[in-house]
Parts: structure tokens; C-alpha cells; sequence
């Protein structure tokens, strides 16, 4: 019986390590900027935005344009309600700056489907089964009623 219970932690264990987000490896300096940017404030239990302490949870290029951008995810039911968490999408500007280009509660999933400037449409998910589905137009983040799986016309 002992047996049994530690191979099944055992296993339970290298699931969840295996299966787990890894933490992107954010250069302090740019973080800091990528904070900023979003509108967080530096406390002692670490960024701190309207709602509660925020942390990086992607940091890649996600429009293809070479730059860097980065998703600020924050927790809270208080601000989120049944969602429990709103994000942060920042963009790194061909000056080396840091722009906040779209924030919002849910958990963003980045699509196929492109906007303008290769910008991927974002579905805003949560709970419950219909999501909205947003469209960068160059100048911020649009809400879309589309066919995800319909082809775009020219």
C-alpha cells in the first residue's frame, strides 16, 4: 500500500512538473519598462497594477515584426470576477520603448488569424462556451463577430 501511494505521488508529481508554464526569462531591465508600460507600480510583494501583483507571462515576438511583446497576467476575482484574471498585452516600438496596446479580463488565446501589421486575433477566453474574438486595426484592439475558420478576404 505504501508502494503504491509513493509511486502515484510520484508520478502525480513529474505530471504536473512536466505539463507546468515555464516562466519566461525576462531581462530585469526590460521588465521594469514592461511594467511601466502597462501602468504598474514597484512595491515590495512586486508589480503591483489596479488589481493585484502582475507577472510576465509571455515574452516573445508575437506579430512577427522582430520586436519583442510581452502579456502582464494579474489575478483577482475581485476585479475579474468568475474569470479570476485580466491581461496586459505590450508591445516593444522600433525606438526600443515599451506600448501598452490592449488590456482586458480573461485568458487570451493568440489565433491563426491575423489583423493588421501581423498582429494575431486574440479570443478572450473564460468561462462559459462563447468567447470574443479581438482584431488589432493598427490603431487598437476591435472587437469582431467573424468565422475564425473562414479565410480573410482580399
Amino acid at each position: 500500500m505504501k508502494i503504491t501511494i509513493l509511486t502515484l505521488s510520484t508520478l502525480a508529481f513529474f505530471s504536473t512538473t512536466a505539463f507546468a508554464e515555464t516562466k519566461p526569462n525576462v531581462p530585469t531591465i526590460e521588465a521594469n519598462q514592461i511594467f511601466k508600460a502597462a501602468g504598474f507600480s514597484k512595491t515590495k510583494h512586486g508589480w503591483e497594477g489596479s488589481c493585484d501583483t502582475g507577472k510576465i507571462t509571455t515574452y516573445k515576438d508575437l506579430n512577427g515584426d522582430g520586436l519583442k511583446d510581452a502579456v502582464i497576467s494579474d489575478y483577482s476575482t475581485m476585479c475579474y470576477g468568475n474569470t479570476g484574471v485580466g491581461y496586459h498585452i505590450i508591445s516593444q516600438q522600433k525606438a526600443g520603448t515599451w506600448k501598452l496596446i490592449f488590456e482586458n479580463m480573461g485568458i487570451p488565446t493568440f489565433l491563426q488569424t491575423k489583423g493588421k501589421d501581423g498582429w494575431p486575433d486574440i479570443e478572450n477566453g473564460g468561462p462559459g462556451f462563447c468567447f470574443a474574438v479581438y482584431r488589432w486595426n493598427g490603431q487598437n484592439m476591435m472587437s469582431t463577430v467573424m468565422n475564425i475558420t473562414a479565410k480573410p478576404a482580399h
